[in-house]
């Protein structure tokens, strides 16, 4: 495997199921932040998965996304300083546009979103990857604010929020095991905050000890 030059900017992979707290924490850190739910694919691709015995797409499957799509996006972020990002409406499962996103010389910026740790080890070997971090608030907690903001943002009907709500309550630990599978530190907000800060100030994460 060759190496890559260094880069300007490095990317903190911010993961965690769907409801824990990723865009809040993104938005308190103060950092640039790449919205990886905007890789989704459209719902009409033929490649999208659906959930088994159900005419429900499966938007909590890995295939439902453009991960090599997300990943050209940020190495041009960490090498550049800009990319240009679709804009996906989740209402409608379907992109409505694109954007560029500036992040000027900022050394860190955070990419968040469900499937962020399925692409550490691509980061990684890009040298690209500066930390990667799972948030995890339980299952329970997580099932209420996830369903209270998916209603609030109309994201998609009620009978299919609380259809994929249950589904990801008894799913949860074993999605957390899944993406610290993949690299991710397990943490909660605070945690996250201050490996977030030791990473912009160029510190490396402790690193996991196995159980």
């Amino acid at each position: 495997m060759g190496s890559h030059p260094p880069v300007p900017t490095r990317v903190v992979l911010l993961c965690g199921p769907s409801g824990s707290g990723k865009s809040l924490l993104s938005a308190r850190s103060g950092l640039p932040v790449l919205r990886l739910d905007d890789f989704y694919k459209e719902g009409d691709d033929p490649t999208v998965p659906q959930v088994l015995g159900s005419t429900d797409i499966d938007w909590d499957h890995p295939d439902s996304w453009d991960a090599d799509t997300a990943v050209t996006a940020i190495e041009r972020l960490c090498r550049t300083g800009r990319t240009t990002v679709p804009v996906y409406d989740i209402s409608l499962s379907a992109r409505t546009g694109e954007t560029t996103l500036h992040i000027d010389r900022a050394p860190l910026f955070i990419a968040e979103g469900i499937f962020a740790a399925e692409i550490v080890e691509r980061c990684r070997e890009r040298g690209v990857l500066a930390d990667a971090l799972c948030l995890s608030r339980g299952p329970v907690a997580t099932f209420r604010r996830r369903f209270l903001r998916d209603l609030k943002e109309g994201r998609k009907s009620v009978p299919f929020l609380l259809r994929r709500g249950w589904r990801l309550m008894r799913a949860e630990r074993s999605i957390v095991a899944r993406q610290v599978s993949l690299g991710a530190h397990p943490c909660d907000r605070d945690e996250a905050l201050g490996r977030l800060a030791a990473a912009a100030a160029g510190r490396q994460p402790r690193q996991q000890t196995a159980a």
